[in-house]
């Protein structure tokens, strides 16, 4: 039955892999032409389709892996928050997806905790506190900061709350009881301190400059250094690929300035250096 299990995965894994870049991880999307009905009847229906400033249900409830009762809002409020779902029997793509978030989060200087929050929030109404304590061990393992501890949040739940909060998200997914497993599609989401929807990433790997970005503008610039903000000026997200690429009218404005910079600086250097000059000849007449 693993075995299965493992092999159900992998073929959603090479079907998202041979979908376009920008509808990755959309297991089956919308938009890509394929006639729905020609898709395997477990994959009908399984996508993620974020709506940007969409809110999300803060009052939800879910136990975290301490077993702790806790609201979904508990973890919003100051900082953005890393939000992405799995369930925690997966046995590859939810695991794909954690290795990703927290190979691509370990390469900011950016800290949980005190910078944003990370969640994990399994969608199988089956998972324990016990096995989210598990993925939480094998999270901090891997991203060798433990003092971050209080910043990561692995959350299982009642169904009501599970159906709310991906129902919100436009996360879809099929659960084949023949074989006990969930078809699903893979991403990330970031969101804003109140709890609406400001960047998603799609597939188990997301680049540290767009992670990086996003967190930032999930912010509202409090987090980032002045050439983080000068990147997202000259970068654009664009929600149809979900993805960060330069504006190039936005890049040439920043090149202009700082020409224009550069030309005013030179004139007062150059000016400065004349008045010196004709001061330093006016006392040597005298």
């Amino acid at each position: 039955m693993k075995r299965l299990r493992t092999i159900a995965c992998s073929a959603g894994l090479l079907l998202a892999a041979a979908v376009p870049p920008s509808l990755q991880a959309q297991a089956v999307p919308s938009d890509t032409g394929i006639p729905s009905a020609s898709m395997p009847a477990v994959l009908q229906g399984v996508d993620f389709k974020p709506e940007l400033n969409a809110p999300l249900p803060l009052d939800l409830a879910f136990r975290d892996e301490t077993g702790r009762n806790v609201k979904l809002g508990d973890y919003f409020g100051q900082k953005p928050v890393v939000l992405a779902f799995v369930y925690f029997d997966c046995p590859m793509l939810c695991d794909q997806v954690q290795q990703g978030v927290v190979g691509t989060l370990r390469m900011l200087s950016f800290n949980p905790g005190r910078d944003y929050e990370v969640l994990f929030v399994s969608f199988d109404e089956r998972d324990t506190p016990a096995k989210a304590a598990a993925k939480k061990a094998t999270a901090m393992s891997h991203f060798r900061r433990p003092e971050t501890a209080t910043g990561w949040h692995f959350l299982t739940g009642p169904r009501e709350s599970i159906e709310a909060l991906t129902k919100a998200a436009n996360f879809h997914y099929r659960f084949d009881a023949k074989n006990d497993y969930f078809a699903h599609a893979s991403g990330v989401m970031l969101l804003t301190p109140n709890g609406h929807i400001s960047r998603y990433f799609y597939g188990v790997e997301y680049p540290g400059r767009d992670m990086r970005l996003g967190l930032v503008d999930a912010s509202a610039g409090k987090i980032g250094s002045p050439i983080d903000h000068v990147l997202l000026f000259c970068y654009h997200y664009d929600p149809s690929s979900a993805t960060y690429s330069a504006s190039i009218l936005r890049v040439m404005r920043v090149f202009a300035a700082l020409i224009v910079l550069a030309l005013v600086g030179a004139i007062l250097i150059f000016r400065r250096r004349d008045h010196h000059a004709s001061r330093a000849n006016l006392e040597g007449a005298h």
